[in-house]
């Protein structure tokens, strides 16, 4: 029986400067997927500026303006937000940012992230650059992820498949299972695997997952709107060992929005109305 995956929560706009497609041209795509629900989350990173201003960020600043619902997609607003310390710290959280883009005063404790996500329904932190990992004990990296998962936004471990970075697997994953968060499946890092490490990470990570009870999203971390809802090789792999429809939380609207607000990030379950 094939999998249900009805709802994408790792895409990307334009936003991201290596991806090609617009919110609204998205959402096209989404619809036409047959998608219940569309999630964007571009990057918050310093990947993009060399410069770390809150000004270069302001496109997460007025989201608000986007449609909660379009033709019959629920349209969530996030970001992927970069794992950058061993402390479990994203970006953003240690650099001052006292003023708006209309250069007036906020409050003097605040800081980037803090400013640019506090309107956000939710993150997906992920590792990009791991050189801040380097020489890390599997207990220094266990701990940061535990750290990344206490963040009251984050919602998602993106992409662990493909981070790299070693950690204690059984630990994360009851963490994430316990806070209701989930551990990701990425269309992207398994279309992208020339060696079949990053398969084999993935599988290794769906099979605890499965064993220990752990919900997961699949996600296409689509750059493309044609990408948007295309899963040709997670659930093949899903397939593979067996892995419960029941664990696949973006199997529904539903199901997404009651993990949503059970783990405390955002309540939308009034949007299924």
């Amino acid at each position: 029986m094939p999998y249900q995956i009805t709802c994408d929560i790792h895409t990307h706009t334009l936003f991201s400067r290596h991806a090609y497609s617009t919110i609204m041209e998205n959402l096209v795509a989404a619809r036409d997927a047959g998608l219940q629900v569309l999630g964007s989350a571009d990057h918050f990173s310093d990947m993009l500026f060399t410069q770390q201003d809150i000004r270069n960020f302001q496109y997460f600043l007025n989201v608000d303006v986007w449609p909660r619902k379009k033709d019959g997609v629920v349209l969530l607003r996030g970001a992927e937000a970069d794992i950058v310390s061993l402390d479990g710290h994203l970006f953003g959280m240690d650099i001052p940012c006292h003023h708006s883009i209309a250069d007036t005063k906020g409050e003097p404790t605040a800081n980037l992230f803090k400013r640019v996500t506090g309107g956000l329904d939710y993150i997906v932190a992920s590792v990009h650059s791991r050189a801040f990992a380097k020489g890390a004990t599997i207990e220094q990296a266990t701990q940061m992820y535990l750290n990344v998962l206490a963040q009251p936004k984050v919602f998602v471990l993106g992409h662990v498949g493909r981070a790299g970075v070693p950690f204690d697997l059984d630990a994360v994953l009851t963490a994430a299972r316990d806070s209701h968060k989930l551990i990701e499946i990425n269309e992207h890092s398994l279309e992208v695997d020339r060696s079949g490490k990053i398969t084999r990470a993935c599988r290794d990570i769906a099979q605890r997952c499965a064993e220990l009870g752990v919900g997961i999203t699949v996600s296409t971390d689509a750059h493309i709107s044609s990408d948007i809802g295309r899963f040709s090789q997670a659930p093949a792999m899903l397939e593979e060992i067996g892995f419960p429809q029941g664990l696949i939380v973006n199997r529904s609207a539903e199901s997404l929005l009651e993990h949503m607000a059970l783990a405390g990030v955002c309540d939308l379950r009034a949007l299924l109305n």
